[in-house]
């Protein structure tokens, strides 16, 4: 590898984390790469930067590229194909999320949805079609919540994320205050009798 000691660090880094989220080492070493690179770079400079062949840099290129991770640059009087990551975490999270919904969750929907419709008549069946339920009930709780953050700009989201357990005490806040007003309106009657 040719790159600078901290540079090389978040790169292997990221490839070893990127096996265990699903895709292959090199892929997540080119991705690291051209996150932290200060200008976009072209197949042949991200394979002498890894040292990798120049078909697993294309490989791994068209894979980020159908993953929307990285975009391709044109330079003027330059016929190579240039790539970029974006450099708002908050869109790389949106396409992230984008992406792995319609590669794992809608199939997963799509299937719940054809298992809910179907009449199961031995209690085994019963049994799991209500576990069934739960689950699509719960991924489509998910999605729709994932859905309206990605229609948030990105400093509202990270004006969200920063609330943290706030927004948990706002929630307290609110059950208790639903019990004040749910005992309140109950005394009276309770007087009555």
């Amino acid at each position: 590898m040719n790159l600078p000691p901290l540079t090389q660090r978040f790169v292997l880094h990221f490839g070893e984390m990127g096996s265990r989220w699903g895709i292959n080492r090199t892929v997540g070493q080119i991705y690291a790469l051209l996150y932290v690179s200060a200008k976009p770079l072209n197949a042949d400079e991200v394979g002498e930067a890894l040292s990798f062949s120049r078909s697993n840099v294309s490989m791994g290129l068209k894979e980020l590229q159908s993953w929307s991770l990285v975009r391709l640059i044109h330079q003027p009087n330059d016929r190579r194909e240039y790539f970029q990551a974006p450099e708002d975490v908050w869109a790389i999270f949106r396409t992230l999320a984008a992406e792995r919904r319609k590669r794992e969750i809608d199939p997963t929907l799509s299937m719940l949805r054809d298992a809910l419709m179907e009449q199961p008549s031995v209690a085994e069946d019963i049994h799991a079609q209500a576990r069934m339920k739960q689950m699509h009930a719960f991924i489509e709780l998910m999605t729709d919540w994932l859905d309206d953050v990605q229609k948030m700009d990105s400093a509202t989201l990270a004006s969200l994320m920063k609330m943290g357990a706030k927004v948990q005490k706002l929630l307290e806040i609110k059950e208790r205050v639903k019990q004040v007003f749910t005992a309140s309106t109950e005394a009276p009657h309770d007087a009555n009798l």
